[in-house]
């Protein structure tokens, strides 16, 4: 805590830092905002840990200083995008933005690679994980400065994606002279030499989404795998599918190490789904509380997915807001951009953003890999208004970079 402010940290830094200065320098912009229907499952997402602190006799302070972070965490960023990135030429900046981030990345990844991770040491004095796990299919996963070489690995194929969705498009063809598909290529294998698996099959399943729209013209590949989300999270936390199948399917097709993380996950998983269907609601609480000791109070349990986190400690109410907080908006576009529109240069970066997110929400059902540039997508996306002929006239006289 600092300050009185809850796991503060990078990521909540950056978010309160950005909108201190939309207060300081664009307040008029700020205060036009206007809730919609739409921005309901984020106000239930920061209110729920409020209620499940009273609910289990932890005080009011306690619930405060809870749902504090998670305003930090989901609120803020939320905002900032649904203030700064409410239309199709802002998300094709952003998405542009995002673009670059991945290649300003390339050199510090190359490095860790050849030198393994350093540079967080360097800089900071520490590693910000084992380094252990760094060490993948004999060489080293970078971790930069992000939290862990899987953040990195999901970071850089959504980079990919987005370079991707530009080039294909015809938005960005040239950067300094240099040809788009330089940059893509160079994104791509370094997604792959990032070594995670996870990583690479998004990346993967990404590029697929984006060949049904163009070729089949329908959504169906995108609302399949938001769908894939629920369903998983609903057999998992209520304890009808133990995982087996997809532990054996991990270990045909990436060896018997990635197959032991796998099942370690999942054996987790169904200890604390247990612990929590103790407080099916609400859930457990801070505190630690939704965890599981043994006799002399060691945490013997491990939290790598973000969906299990939530479960246990804001319960069923907590998980649907999450799943409607990160699914319903890029669902919702499917009904805003017409779906022949998005392979179109003037809807493609926004239906790329869809997609990424999507894609980020499959991941977290393993990981809990937070990163604020997500849910800057996800307040942007939930603020679109229906495309119009307007912004596919804006796109035809114009491109973000010549």
């Amino acid at each position: 805590e600092f300050n009185g402010i809850p796991e503060y940290n990078k990521m909540t830094a950056t978010s309160l830092s950005l909108f201190i200065a939309a207060l300081l320098f664009e307040p008029n912009r700020v205060l036009a905002f206007r809730p919609k229907w739409i921005d309901l499952p984020v106000l239930v997402l920061c209110l729920c840990p409020m209620v499940s602190s009273l609910s289990n006799g932890l005080g009011f302070y306690d619930g405060m200083s809870e749902s504090n972070s998670q305003l930090l965490r989901w609120g803020l960023p939320y905002l900032i995008g649904r203030v700064y990135f409410n239309d199709y030429q802002s998300m094709r900046e952003l998405a542009f933005g995002i673009f670059l981030g991945g290649v300003i990345y390339l050199p510090f990844c190359w490095f860790e690679m050849r030198m393994s991770p350093q540079l967080h040491r360097i800089v900071y004095g520490y590693h910000q994980h084992g380094f252990m796990q760094t060490i993948r299919y004999g060489g080293y996963r970078p971790m930069v400065f992000l939290q862990h070489g899987l953040m990195v690995g999901m970071w850089m194929a959504t980079a990919t994606l987005a370079g991707l969705a530009l080039w294909k498009t015809g938005i960005v063809r040239h950067i300094r002279g240099v040809p788009m598909w330089v940059f893509v290529s160079l994104l791509f294998v370094t997604t792959i030499m990032c070594r995670s698996s996870g990583a690479i099959v998004l990346l993967g399943v990404g590029t697929a989404i984006f060949a049904s729209v163009r070729y089949m013209r329908t959504p169906l590949a995108l609302v399949a795998l938001a769908a894939v989300c629920v369903l998983y999270i609903s057999i998992r936390a209520s304890g009808m599918w133990n995982g087996s199948q997809l532990i054996e399917m991990t270990k045909s097709a990436f060896g018997a190490d990635r197959a032991q993380s796998v099942e370690t996950r999942f054996y987790n998983e169904e200890a604390l789904a247990a612990r929590a269907r103790q407080q099916p609601l609400l859930g457990w609480g801070g505190w630690g509380r939704s965890r599981i000791y043994d006799e002399r109070g060691k945490d013997i349990t491990i939290t790598d997915s973000m969906w299990i986190i939530t479960l246990g400690t804001n319960g069923a109410l907590g998980v649907a807001a999450l799943l409607a907080v990160v699914l319903l908006p890029p669902l919702v576009l499917v009904r805003k951009a017409p779906i022949a529109w998005w392979s179109h240069p003037a809807a493609a970066p926004t239906a790329c953003m869809a997609v990424i997110v999507v894609l980020w929400m499959v991941d977290n059902l393993l990981n809990a890999m937070f990163n604020p540039v997500y849910v800057v997508i996800i307040g942007g996306l939930a603020g679109l208004r229906p495309l119009s002929q307007v912004d596919v006239g804006i796109v035809s006289i114009r491109r973000i970079v010549r």
